[in-house]
């Protein structure tokens, strides 16, 4: 799916400049990012603000998106302030980000977690067809899970429709009407 701006006005945000976590292990959060997923760590901050109420000491680091944003992870020195700020990932598929990639990128990232011994199908590695883009599905170190997706050919066709009745389709879900619109999903 394309996502195009909407007619809400201008000054709309430009691009996503970082989604931030927090991970309790680092090294083993950039091995997943940068060695399986693919994305280099481009930044690492390492910090103390007070925030809060107290000083904060923590690691901030940052692996990048071809746009230019990233995926940040946090990691705090004391462990009172990871207990704080680093609760548990929900252990739902429907909490996580989902990152657009071609074909050849995705496959190269399924090879990567097959020759890294992640068994498939499994709740940490998953293909899932949603008709309008293909997903596979990876759970990072901290629980977070990842969705690297590639969209069907000629999305863009439907992207103008799509927004044309984005609105008419949500006051029809949320009125009762819950039948499927999507015209790509395999039957």
């Amino acid at each position: 799916m394309t996502v195009q701006a909407g007619t809400a006005g201008a000054g709309l945000p430009l691009r996503l400049h970082h989604n931030a976590y927090v991970t309790a292990d680092m090294e083993a959060t950039r091995r997943f990012y940068e060695d399986l997923v693919g994305m280099p760590l481009v930044a690492t901050y390492c910090e103390t603000d007070h925030l809060f109420g107290a000083d904060r000491v923590y690691c901030h680091c940052f692996f990048a998106l071809s746009d230019g944003g990233a995926l940040a992870f946090f990691q705090f020195a004391s462990p009172e302030d990871q207990t704080l700020f680093g609760p548990a990932m929900p252990p739902s598929p429907f909490h996580h980000i989902a990152l657009k990639v071609d074909a050849a990128t995705q496959a190269a990232v399924h090879s990567r977690f097959r020759a890294a011994g992640v068994p498939e199908p499994s709740d940490d590695c998953y293909f899932l067809d949603h008709g309008y883009c293909q997903s596979l599905y990876v759970r990072d170190p901290n629980g977070l899970i990842v969705e690297l997706t590639v969209d069907a050919p000629g999305i863009e066709d439907t992207d103008e429709e799509r927004k044309r009745n984005a609105h008419a389709d949500l006051a029809r879900w949320l009125g009762g009407d819950h039948r499927s619109n999507n015209l790509y999903r395999p039957q």
